[in-house]
């Protein structure tokens, strides 16, 4: 069957690939797998059987091949968190070439960019994500990489990414667009399908959706790309494990539906939010479980973040239970602290990752918590 919707892609994740015909994928724990003979050994595809779990293990490839399905690329590649599916995009990169990234991202992504500039003499730039005009007017024959995330973390700021990789595109074809899918999930935007290059995942956040794991996922478009991020991850040895890709497969049967609920949920929330005169502001795209908003007054964002009860006041996003952040200290706090005013990263934003309870009692969670 060709053509199927991601619901079906996700919830067939791993299904009518075990020889002894198990409807769920068995978990793989062996480091290594035994050849039947010389010629096998002398004539091995490491791209279709196993030998080595660095290498491939068949929870792991299950999961790249679901994941490369589901983001319309060619190749998927699994790895030990989101940090390193970012390390895996920009492996490709030589001293002299420059990468151009939106200005809101997630904060380690910028503690990355600085390592690189300063370690490996990788240029860098920034675009406010507004008027494309500016955007090619940074481009010069030593850009590489434009680095996109949409909605952005934690200002939510959209792009069409149909329009940058056109544009981008039409000035030099060669210049790769990657996008930081991690907020939308192939559920709501699947960049590749619009001109994207490379998309990447956190894979700890919605794809996981249980707080239970770390990984990350990288999909690229292109099968020479894709060889070299092959050769690169082998070596490194920056792999999924086992466990975790079976874990990671077995959240992605339940994707759809747990994405179009957290919106649902988020909706709900935002409704609230925008009736309570303590909350000042508030960026929401729409859908999705994510909402950034401001706190009118310095003491109601401590009485909130020290008062709520149902809702837990930690890092990260995208579980079925929620979070709340609060970014200018936490996710952000790598960001230079003029980017982050100049973004409106303050210390009276907070963010919100919406989850799975009922929405009535998130709402009364965080009215009992300002009502402090």
């Amino acid at each position: 069957m060709t053509h199927q919707s991601i619901a079906t892609i996700a919830a067939q994740a791993g299904n009518h690939l075990d020889d002894k015909k198990a409807v769920a994928l068995p978990l793989y724990f062996s480091s290594n797998y035994r050849h039947d003979s010389l010629a096998e050994a002398k004539n091995f595809d490491p791209h279709q059987g196993y030998t080595y779990s660095r290498i491939a293990t068949p929870n792991r490839r299950a999961l790249e091949e679901t994941m490369a399905k589901l983001e319309g690329g060619t190749a998927g590649f699994a790895v030990s968190s989101g940090m390193a599916a970012i390390q895996l995009a920009l492996s490709i990169l030589k001293t002299g070439d420059q990468v151009i990234s939106l200005d809101d991202l997630y904060g380690g992504d910028f503690r990355y960019f600085r390592y690189l500039h300063a370690h490996a003499g990788i240029g860098f730039d920034q675009w406010n994500g507004k008027h494309l005009d500016d955007l090619i007017a940074k481009l010069t024959p030593h850009t590489k990489i434009i680095w996109l995330e949409t909605p952005s973390n934690p200002m939510m700021k959209e792009l069409d990414i149909a329009q940058v990789a056109a544009a981008v595109h039409q000035q030099n074809p060669h210049i790769l667009i990657m996008v930081d899918n991690t907020f939308y999930t192939p559920v709501y935007q699947r960049p590749l399908t619009v001109g994207a290059d490379v998309v990447v995942h956190s894979a700890t956040k919605y794809l996981s959706g249980h707080n239970d794991l770390l990984g990350g996922i990288l999909v690229c478009k292109d099968q020479q790309l894709a060889e070299k991020y092959f050769n690169y991850y082998i070596t490194t040895g920056d792999t999924l494990d086992s466990f975790d890709s079976w874990l990671l497969l077995r959240s992605l049967k339940t994707l759809t539906v747990r994405v179009k609920q957290h919106t649902k949920n988020a909706q709900a929330v935002v409704k609230y939010l925008q009736a309570d005169p303590r909350i000042a502001q508030i960026l929401y795209p729409g859908k999705g479980g994510m909402i950034s908003f401001y706190v009118k007054h310095d003491q109601d964002v401590a009485k909130l973040l020290d008062n709520v009860k149902l809702i837990t006041f930690a890092e990260s996003l995208g579980g079925i239970e929620s979070l709340i952040t609060i970014p200018y200290y936490q996710t952000h706090a790598d960001v230079d602290i003029d980017q982050r005013h100049r973004l409106g990263i303050t210390p009276q934003l907070l963010r919100l990752s919406v989850g799975l309870e009922d929405a009535k009692d998130l709402i009364a969670d965080l009215k009992q918590a300002l009502d402090q």
